[in-house]
């Protein structure tokens, strides 16, 4: 009987609405095919919905590589871009150790020990402004 984490995630991540926030869930590997049409679906959802924020969790998610760090990246300026924050919960001890050695700060990003943590930190950021939005001007 395999673990359910050791499973490779391929085709569709399912991206869940919860108010204004998109809760992804990672379980095991993340394929590019996948990782890409996860890219696109997140944005596509963004843009079509106004929700202000991604929590991503990979709390099952037990060995990170450059790969799956460059695609959190991306999400994360993806959706900056689309005037919504990104926040990674669930980050195992080791993960957090590997993308250090593997020199990746994850701009963009922020971080919570639980998807409860992140949806907190969501829900007390204040808004980014939307592109073509009202700006406020300096004087």
């Amino acid at each position: 009987m395999n673990d359910a984490s050791s499973h490779p995630v391929t085709g569709h991540v399912p991206v869940l609405r919860l108010g204004d926030v998109l809760l992804v869930t990672l379980q095991g590997d993340l394929h590019d095919s996948t990782a890409q049409q996860l890219q696109q679906d997140l944005s596509e959802t963004i843009s079509r919905t106004g929700v202000r924020g991604v929590l991503i969790d990979i709390s099952g998610v037990e060995i990170v590589d450059s790969f799956l760090g460059r695609v959190l990246a991306e999400i994360a300026a993806q959706s900056t871009l689309l005037a919504a924050r990104t926040v990674v919960a669930g980050m195992r001890p080791a993960v957090a150790i590997t993308l250090v050695e593997l020199g990746l700060t994850l701009p963009g990003l922020s971080t919570a020990l639980s998807t409860e943590a992140g949806m907190e930190l969501l829900a007390r950021q204040a808004p980014v402004t939307r592109p073509g939005g009202p700006r406020q001007e300096s004087p």
